[in-house]
C-alpha cells in the first residue's frame, strides 16, 4: 500500500510539473521590438540591445521574450504590427529607427509603455509634451538629425570645398523626409551651397539617383539617416564607387562596407540605452518618470582606403578630428 501511495504521488508531481512550467513560462514579461529595417544588417544593435537589457538582469529566454517585428522599409506595415503587439499585451514596445515605428505604436495604446529611438525631435512628433518629463507611456533617445545635417555638410565641404553642387539622398517614405530636406537646405543657405534633393522609394530609384547626380556633375553626397538606406549600405557604397562620388553617411556601419566617411550618433551605444530603459519599464519605473535622452557618444570615421579610390586626399586636420581611421 505504502509503495502504492508512493507511485501515485509521483505521478501526480509528473503530471503537475509541465503545468508548473507553462505557467512560470506564461508570467515571463514579453517585449515587443518593432523597426523599420531588416534583422540582419540589425544585428550590431539589437546586440546591444540586448546588452542594455542585461544591465537590469533581463537575458532573453530566461526571464523575459522578445516578439520582434522588422518591417523591412514596407514602412506602412508599422501600424499593422504595433496594432498587433499590444493585442499580444506585451510588457513594453522598444519602437526603434524610423519614426513611423513609435508614432503607430503610441496611436494603437496609451497604457502599455513605449520606448523610441529616433532620429528626429519627439516634441515636434507629438510623442511626449517635455523631454525632461515625458508624460504618458512614452519615452526614449532622440539623435536630432537637424542638428547633425549642417555638421555633415561642413565635414563634405571641408573635404572637398571645390563642390560647386551637392546632392542628398533620401526616402521619401519617411515621415521626417520633408522636414530632413528643409534642414539641409537651410544649412546649405547659410553657407552658400547649391543642394541637389533627390528622394527615392526603391533600389532601382537608388540607381537612377546616383546616374542623375552623375549627369548633374556632383562634387558630392550626403545620405539622410534611414532603415531603408542602413539595410541597403551595401548597395549605397557600390553606388558611390561605381560613379565616384565622395559620400558621407549616418553612422561608421556605412564606412566600414567601404563607404568614405561618417558622423553621427553612436548607434550601438543608443541601442543598449533602449534596453536600459526597458530594462528600468520592467522592474516598474514609470516611463512618464524616464527623461528623453540624447546621445553622448558621436563618431567620425573616415576610410582612406576609399578616399584613395576615389583620387582624394584627406587634410591632416580633417584626420586629426576623426575618431576613427580605417586604413
Amino acid at each position: 500500500m505504502r509503495r502504492r501511495k508512493f507511485i501515485k504521488l509521483i505521478g501526480g508531481a509528473a503530471v503537475m510539473w509541465p503545468v508548473t512550467t507553462r505557467a512560470q513560462q506564461s508570467a515571463m514579461p514579453v517585449i515587443g521590438f518593432l523597426n523599420g529595417a531588416s534583422p540582419g544588417p540589425y544585428a550590431p544593435y539589437l546586440a546591444a540591445f540586448h546588452r542594455g537589457l542585461k544591465e537590469n538582469g533581463f537575458i532573453e529566454g530566461r526571464n523575459v521574450a522578445i516578439e520582434y517585428r522588422w518591417a523591412e522599409g514596407h514602412y506602412d506595415r508599422f501600424g499593422e504590427f504595433a496594432a498587433d503587439l499590444v493585442h499580444r499585451q506585451v510588457a513594453v514596445i522598444a519602437a526603434t529607427g524610423n519614426p513611423g515605428g513609435p508614432i503607430a505604436a503610441k496611436m494603437a495604446t496609451t497604457t502599455i509603455p513605449i520606448v523610441f529611438s529616433i532620429p528626429d525631435d519627439p516634441l515636434q512628433l507629438g510623442l511626449v509634451t517635455s523631454l525632461a518629463r515625458p508624460g504618458g507611456n512614452v519615452t526614449g533617445i532622440t539623435a536630432l538629425v537637424d542638428l547633425l545635417a549642417a555638421k555633415r555638410l561642413e565635414l563634405i565641404r571641408d573635404l572637398i570645398p571645390t563642390a560647386t553642387m551637392i546632392g542628398y539622398l533620401m526616402n521619401r517614405t519617411n515621415a521626417s523626409a520633408r522636414a530632413y530636406a528643409k534642414d539641409i537646405q537651410e544649412a546649405a543657405n547659410l553657407v552658400g551651397q547649391q543642394i541637389e534633393i533627390l528622394d527615392v522609394g526603391s533600389e532601382e530609384e537608388m540607381d537612377t539617383a546616383f546616374a542623375t547626380l552623375a549627369r548633374l556633375h556632383a562634387g558630392a553626397l550626403l545620405v539622410v539617416s534611414d532603415n531603408f538606406f542602413v539595410s541597403r549600405r551595401e548597395k549605397l557604397v557600390q553606388l558611390a564607387a561605381r560613379y565616384v562620388i565622395p559620400t558621407i553617411y549616418e553612422n561608421r556601419d556605412f564606412t566600414v562596407a567601404g563607404g568614405l566617411m561618417s558622423y553621427g550618433a553612436s548607434l550601438v551605444d543608443v541601442y543598449r540605452q533602449v534596453g536600459v530603459y526597458v530594462g528600468r519599464i520592467l522592474k516598474g519605473t514609470k516611463p512618464a518618470d524616464l527623461p528623453v535622452l540624447q546621445p553622448t557618444k558621436f563618431e567620425l570615421v573616415i576610410n582612406v582606403k576609399t578616399a584613395r579610390a576615389l583620387g582624394l586626399t584627406i587634410p591632416p586636420s580633417l584626420l586629426a578630428r576623426a575618431d576613427e581611421v580605417i586604413e
